[in-house]
C-alpha cells in the first residue's frame, strides 16, 4: 500500500496537495501525520521516512520509493492510475492544466509569505501589499481564462476536479482565512472545492488537531515563516 506523509492539516499548503492527489487517485492509502516544528522536529526529520526529502512534507512512498513534491506526486499518481484522474484530455485543455499548475508550484511567494495557510482563523480584511495584490489579481485571471475556455462541464477550473484544482486547493483556503475579496465567479469557483468532499474531509481532520505552530500564527513569531514542504 502506499503511504503518505503529511504536516499538520491546519498549517500544510503543500501537504494538503499531496493528500487530494492521493485521494483523486482512488488508490488505497495509508496516511501519516507528523508535527511540524514541534521539539522533536530537529530529530523526527532526519529519520529514514523524511530524509530524502530532507524533512519537507509531503512525501509519498510507494513500497522503498519515495516520492516528494506535489507536482511530482501528482504525476506519479497519474502514471499509476492510467493518466484518466487529473489532467483534461483535450490537448489545449491540458496544456492550460499543467502550465498554471506548474505556475502556482513555483511562484505568488507574496501571497504565499504575506497570507500563510491557517484554517483555524477568518482574519478581518486588511490593506494588501501591491505584491499580494498582484499575486492575487494573477489568480484570479488564470482562474477566469480555465472557467470560460475550459470549464463548461462542472463547477472546477477544467469541468471536473482534476490536478489544477488541488494545486489551487490552498490558495482557497488562504483567500477565505485572510478576507481577500474576488470577483462574483472566482467565489463561487472558491465554494465549489470548499464543498467538495475530499476538502471536507480534510477539514475535518485540521478541526480536531490540537498543535499549535507558534511562528505560523500572527502575533506569535513570524507568520509568514513557510512551514517545510514540498
Amino acid at each position: 500500500m502506499l503511504r503518505l506523509i503529511i504536516g499538520n492539516k491546519v498549517y500544510s499548503s503543500w501537504s494538503l496537495r499531496g493528500w487530494l492527489a492521493a485521494k483523486q487517485s482512488g488508490l488505497p492509502f495509508e496516511e501519516v501525520v507528523v508535527p511540524l516544528f514541534d521539539a522533536d522536529w530537529p530529530a523526527r526529520k532526519a529519520l529514514p521516512d523524511l530524509a530524502p526529502s530532507r524533512g519537507k512534507v509531503p512525501i509519498l512512498w510507494d513500497g522503498d520509493s519515495p516520492v516528494w513534491e506535489s507536482l511530482a506526486i501528482i504525476e506519479y499518481l497519474d502514471t499509476l492510475t492510467g493518466g484518466t484522474r487529473f489532467w483534461p484530455e483535450e490537448k489545449a485543455a491540458r496544456a492550460l492544466a499543467r502550465s498554471i499548475s506548474a505556475e502556482m508550484h513555483a511562484g505568488f511567494m507574496a501571497l504565499r509569505q504575506a497570507c500563510p495557510m491557517n484554517l483555524r482563523h477568518v482574519f478581518p480584511p486588511r490593506e494588501t501589499s501591491p505584491d499580494v495584490a498582484a499575486d492575487v489579481e494573477r489568480i484570479v485571471a488564470l482562474w477566469q481564462d480555465a472557467r470560460e475556455r475550459f470549464g463548461g462541464g462542472g463547477d472546477f477550473l477544467f469541468g471536473a476536479f482534476g490536478a489544477a484544482d488541488i494545486m489551487f486547493a490552498p490558495v482557497v483556503t488562504r483567500f477565505v482565512t485572510w478576507s481577500i475579496p474576488v470577483p462574483g465567479p472566482a467565489r463561487a469557483y472558491m465554494d465549489a472545492v470548499l464543498d467538495h468532499p475530499f476538502m471536507r474531509d480534510w477539514r475535518a481532520g485540521a478541526d480536531a488537531e490540537t498543535w499549535i505552530i507558534a511562528r505560523l500564527e500572527p502575533g506569535e513569531g513570524d507568520a509568514g515563516a513557510a512551514a517545510p514542504q514540498g
